[in-house]
């Protein structure tokens, strides 16, 4: 993984571009820890080797896996960066475009890069935390925390 700040004028914004065969969700959390990012955006395109996606099934409190075994584009990578426990933590959703031109999406449990990925990373003025919400059985950003 390669990264350059765009512009620390302002918000802080990324360029993060992955190299093949990086496992995207701990490496964005060692970039992020690295660079002190505690709460931001971001959004992303490239191609992953496979990759593990979820659908939280709220009934059941669980995350139903949807692996991806296949070679697919990245349509569209969106979600946030925020403290859990303390360090930084990815909530990442995709939508991949297989070969057929169908298509597959939901939350990212894991995901190979190949041959690339390219984030870019806007950063919020101030942090934001995640915190465990009983009630509905996920990790959730919590907005008084962060007063």
């Amino acid at each position: 993984m390669h990264s350059r700040l765009l512009t620390d004028d302002g918000p802080r914004m990324f360029a993060v571009v992955f190299d093949q065969d990086e496992d995207v969700l701990p490496v964005l959390e060692k970039f992020a820890t690295e660079n002190s990012v505690a709460g931001a955006s971001f959004t992303g395109i490239g191609a992953f080797r496979d990759a593990g996606l979820s659908l939280f099934d709220p009934e059941s409190r669980t995350h139903v896996p949807i692996p991806v075994t296949e070679h697919t584009e990245v349509l569209s990578l969106t979600g946030n960066i925020a403290l859990k426990d303390g360090r930084p933590s990815v909530h990442m959703h995709a939508v991949l475009g297989r070969r057929d031109g169908s298509t597959v999406g939901g939350h990212v449990q894991r995901a190979t890069v190949r041959p690339t990925l390219e984030v870019m990373v806007t950063e919020f003025p101030s942090p934001l935390t995640r915190r465990l919400d009983e009630a509905r059985g996920l990790p959730v950003i919590d907005l008084e925390a962060d007063r």
